[in-house]
């Protein structure tokens, strides 16, 4: 039997948090915010026409952006919710429902591995305890050979950073950089948030 995600597990407390996440950010678009920082990063690193794997896509802020800049997304989460808000605001993507910790796209029919994943947005500290080295692993799978991993979140909410390190070794892969932010500023050791760059 799967085990409920923390995302889903919240969203059993409060229902209507994942519509409150959708106009949230939809509100932040429409004041003009920038909400591209985690896709400029990814999009540096890749070549134009890039497959770009966004997982735990959410409504597609990160994911839609990257299609915008003429790379092939695919994104996946397990709230449908998030997945519908992706298809009718990104509709240059392909998002699809599914745990990560269960992924398998080509079985889905979606066979063609990825030059990058990203996991923006905690997407790591919303997963089901226990199965962040699993959902490395299987998104490494997804990954064509040097392909990487970028991986975003904040301190206090349950994965302490040096863990990381941890799951992603266990999944097969190792941390290759370490910042402060997604504009690249150096993580140091009161940082409370860590982008790090997996391969």
């Amino acid at each position: 039997m799967r085990q409920p995600t923390r995302w889903e597990q919240i969203g059993q407390q409060n229902p209507d948090r994942s519509q409150w996440y959708v106009e949230r950010f939809r509100t932040m678009a429409a004041q003009g915010a920038d909400l591209a920082g985690e896709a400029r990063m990814i999009d540096a690193m890749v070549p134009r026409g890039a497959r770009v794997l966004d997982a735990g896509c959410g409504p597609g802020r990160v994911g839609g952006e990257l299609a915008r800049r003429g790379h092939t997304v695919v994104g996946v989460d397990v709230d449908p919710v998030l997945v519908e808000a992706a298809r009718a605001d990104h509709p240059d993507g392909t998002w699809l429902v599914g745990d990560l910790a269960e992924l398998d796209l080509p079985a889905a029919g979606v066979a063609e591995p990825f030059d990058v994943a990203v996991m923006a947005g905690n997407v790591l500290t919303f997963l089901a305890p226990g199965t962040e080295a699993e959902v490395l692993r299987r998104i490494r799978a997804h990954l064509v050979p040097g392909g990487r991993l970028v991986v975003g979140f904040g301190a206090g909410r349950g994965y302490p950073f040096n863990t990381l390190a941890l799951d992603a070794r266990e999944a097969g892969l190792q941390v290759q950089h370490r910042f402060g932010t997604w504009d690249l500023r150096p993580f140091e050791p009161d940082s409370d948030f860590l982008v790090a760059v997996l391969a």
